[in-house]
């Protein structure tokens, strides 16, 4: 999205990863504990909002957040506030 506005507008985010996905490695035995983290990924409900935009044109804050929304497996909705 950020590509999108060329160092015009700010864009927040306001989802963080913050759960850990944890794995052990192959051919290791049972117990001893979690593995180590090897990724992060974040929980987002319905409803809520993972990016705001501000300081760019209607059309191009519509343009940038439909290339955004291919990304999730989810579907999204643009929301214009007054």
């Amino acid at each position: 999205m950020s590509g999108q506005f060329r160092r015009n507008g700010k864009i927040w985010v306001r989802v963080l990863a913050d759960l850990p996905i944890t794995g052990k490695p192959t051919e290791v035995r049972m117990g001893r504990g979690k593995g180590n983290p090897t990724g992060w990924i974040a929980r987002v409900s319905a409803g809520q909002i993972p990016f705001e935009m501000d300081g760019v044109s209607l059309s191009n804050a519509r343009q940038a957040a439909t290339l955004a929304a291919h990304k999730p497996c989810s579907s999204t909705k643009f929301v214009q506030w007054s």
